[in-house]
């Protein structure tokens, strides 16, 4: 398939010259007339590339280049822009809104074509780690349907934790890490025997030690992954201890990441709170005794003072309450047959005797443009997803 690329200019002249040198290249070319308008292609065309005028009507380049740069659902797509103005001030303002790239007009044809080609290239690879970033959430949640006592606990600790870490002054670039190291804390366990994960009673040292594994194994699994330098320490760190008595690493206090203090707090009320195999919830006024008795022991007595104030004021969310009555989706994939061609889910929510795809970890229905089934946006991951067509 050719690359789409979205040409925004109020000049037609610049538009019409743009268009042919790109279609004899073979990309596929959408046009926008301003600023509004680019804005409005690139939410119907999803383009792999934006070339983009800086002096335009009703908005300028700059406006448009920062509102996609903003944009979580297009902030990737690289943007280059045209510009008459060669002098360092302008330059200096498009690095400040997230351009990609400059081209200075009147440009040299073979120059566009080596920038576009660097710039789509970095796209693919781009797009390409997202689709690994996808197979590891799929992976996530594979690891949370093996064990039925644990659904929707990815969801809970994830909304939880990031609640806390807000609570807790953290910054927006760590809440965001954290509240993907939640969703994705336990991904190790994918290594792990079912008949341990499930046995309902004592582990050997042999069966504790393989479990004691799961982070190491998780921060592994997610080393790929754009963001690993910050999730990966949280996953590898959320079962140490403020004594130092924890593993895989034996760290103590703030010698443990922020996050992973964070995910440990949250984890170990959620797993109190939830049936296990060897023992039923417990009740709430229990499981905040057996919480404080923790605090500066198993846990960051700080963190934890702020978590428990949460609760008792009631103050803490819980994600369930935001769930519909559709019922549990394990899954994200919703394609077509190859056979027939008839849209088909391999799981869904069943409503009304049809399935009706959803997001796996919000839970989200999705709100395509035609109402065709095929994307939807995650409240959880803050990001959109998309078919997988079979």
């Amino acid at each position: 398939m050719s690359a789409k690329i979205l040409v925004v200019d109020d000049e037609s002249a610049i538009r019409d010259v743009l268009m042919r040198i790109l279609q004899r290249e073979g990309y596929t070319v959408v046009l926008a007339t301003d600023g509004i308008d680019a804005l409005e292609k690139v939410a119907i065309e999803q383009p792999d590339l934006v070339l983009l005028d800086v002096t335009m009507p009703r908005m300028d380049g700059f406006a448009v280049c920062k509102r996609l740069k903003d944009n979580e659902h297009t902030a990737l797509i690289p943007v280059t822009m045209l510009t008459g103005l060669d002098d360092r001030e302008h330059r200096q303002r498009g690095l400040e809104v997230g351009a990609d790239d400059f081209l200075t007009k009147p440009f040299e044809t073979s120059l566009l074509r080596a920038r576009l080609r660097s710039q789509l290239r970095l796209k693919r690879l781009t797009d390409q780690l997202e689709r690994t970033e996808e197979v590891i959430f799929m992976l996530a949640l594979a690891v949370e349907a093996k064990d039925s006592y644990t659904e929707g606990h990815l969801r809970r600790l994830s909304s939880y934790s990031e609640q806390l870490a807000r609570a807790a002054g953290l910054s927006e670039h760590e809440v965001k890490a954290i509240r993907f190291g939640g969703l994705l804390h336990d991904i190790g366990k994918i290594a792990i025997d079912d008949a341990i994960l499930k046995k309902p009673g004592a582990l050997t040292k042999e069966e504790y030690d393989e479990v004691k594994r799961h982070p190491t194994t998780g921060a592994r699994i997610v080393a790929p992954m754009r963001f690993a330098g910050e999730v990966g320490p949280i996953i590898l760190g959320h079962h140490e201890r403020w004594d130092g008595k924890g593993y895989p690493q034996g760290l103590s206090g703030i010698d443990i990441p922020v996050g992973a203090r964070i995910v440990s707090i949250v984890d170990a009320f959620d797993a109190m709170r939830t049936d296990r195999p060897y023992r039923s919830a417990l009740t709430l006024e229990e499981t905040l005794r057996r919480l404080r008795n923790g605090s500066g022991i198993e846990w960051d007595p700080q963190l934890l003072a702020i978590f428990l104030e949460m609760i008792t004021e009631g103050v803490l969310q819980d994600p369930e309450m935001n769930r519909d009555a559709g019922g549990r989706c394990a899954c994200l994939f919703w394609g077509q047959s190859h056979q027939n061609g008839q849209a088909q889910a391999s799981f869904g929510n069943l409503v009304g005797g049809l399935h009706v795809p959803r997001c796996a970890c919000c839970f989200d229905l999705p709100r395509p443009p035609g109402g065709s089934p095929a994307a939807g946006w995650c409240h959880l991951l803050r990001r959109q997803w998309r078919v997988a067509h079979r």
